[in-house]
Formats: C-alpha cells, structure tokens, sequence
C-alpha cells in the first residue's frame, strides 16, 4: 500500500503530544504528514504547549518543544492531501478565525476525504458546521456547546478512547492518542501486522 499524505493543521501553542506523536506514529508506518500553520512558511519555527491537569478545575498551560513547519500555509493545496488533522492545544481558537483554515476543512470535507480532530481541535470543525452536522463527535469536555450548536451530537467518550463516525475521528485529548490514532489508520487503510519474533530474518536467511 502506498504511504498516505496527511495535512496538518496547527496555531502557536497547539498541543505539543498531539503534533510529535501523531505526526512521528504516522509517518513510521508510512505515512507523509505535513504541518501547516497560518501566517508562516516551511522552517518557521512554532511555540507548542503541554497542557495537563491538576488540582484547578481547568488545565494547566506549560511550554512545549519548538516544532519546525513543513510546508508554506498559503501554498498547501488540499488536492494533494489524502487528509486533514487538526491538532488540540491553544492553537484551534484563533486559527478558526481564519478564512483559509475553514476553507482547507470544508474542502476536505466536500471531497469526501478523511477529517482528524483531537481535544481543542473540534474549534475549529464547528467553525465549519457542515462538516460534522449530523455526526457524533468527541473532543475537551469544554467543547460540548459548540458542538453541540454546530448540529452535531457531542460524546463523552472517556480520556483514552476514540470515536469514528465514517470518515470523521475524534478523541477528547492526547492520553487517547494511541486509540485516536488506530482509528485513524484504518480510516486511511493502513494494516500492521505483527510476525513472530525473528520471523522475517529466517526468511531472509533462507533467501
């Protein structure tokens, strides 16, 4: 199976687990993911966070690892991309307000492709109501009334599971990054089997 393209979306303190593991898990399988944010081209060096939680009723914000943009924001072109990925974290807050971010979902969206949101992320599918009207979607419990207002059905899916409604997968935060990301590999297709240990060098010593 030839390797998948995935388009990456992200702001200034977007989650940092939810770009280094997803972007990392999927291309050791085969896949090609590229990080877009607006305003900026590829080398440019972006603020991530670690959010967590603790004694306080809300999270707490820490800064995360610095990661480098892949692809120029204003030249990325859906048409090359098998899916979009919109990483958690601060960023879905303010990049939803900008008109290309929308535009990039609901062209993935009009073209039947494969959409992936985490935590936060779901800010920015609301800002696209068409896009998840009728679905069931999951994401940080303080996304419940958007989603809700979006047309959409919002589920408290626990903080280590995913949801798939066909194309459409959503987890509520990066401790679901495992589940999140299983889904969606078979979204895109992709199988992983495992041989018995040692297998695959006694087949290339009989050879």
């Amino acid at each position: 199976m030839a390797g998948k393209r995935i388009l990456m979306l992200v702001g200034e303190y977007s989650e940092e687990y939810e770009i280094f593991v997803f972007q990392q898990g999927l291309e050791a399988v085969g896949h090609t993911v590229d990080i877009i944010c607006p305003d900026t081209k590829a080398g440019y060096k972006l603020r991530t966070s670690v959010h967590d939680f603790g004694p306080v009723m809300t999270w707490t914000e820490t800064p995360g690892h610095d990661v480098e943009i892949s692809h120029d924001f204003d030249t990325a072109d859906t048409a090359d991309y098998d899916a979009v990925y919109v990483a958690g974290g601060r960023g879905p807050e303010y990049i939803r307000t900008v008109p290309r971010v929308r535009e990039i979902v609901r062209e993935f969206h009009q073209a039947g492709k494969p959409i992936f949101s985490i935590c936060h992320g779901a800010q920015v599918l609301v800002a696209v109501p068409e896009a998840i009207k009728g679905r069931r979607v999951a994401g940080l419990f303080t996304t419940e009334p958007e989603v809700t207002l979006s047309g959409a059905t919002y589920v408290p899916i626990g903080p280590k599971a995913a949801l798939r409604d066909g194309h459409l997968v959503t987890a509520e935060g990066w401790t679901a990054l495992a589940a999140f990301m299983r889904e969606c590999l078979a979204v895109l297709g992709t199988e992983i089997i495992h041989h018995p240990v040692g297998a695959l060098d006694q087949r290339e010593a009989a050879e």
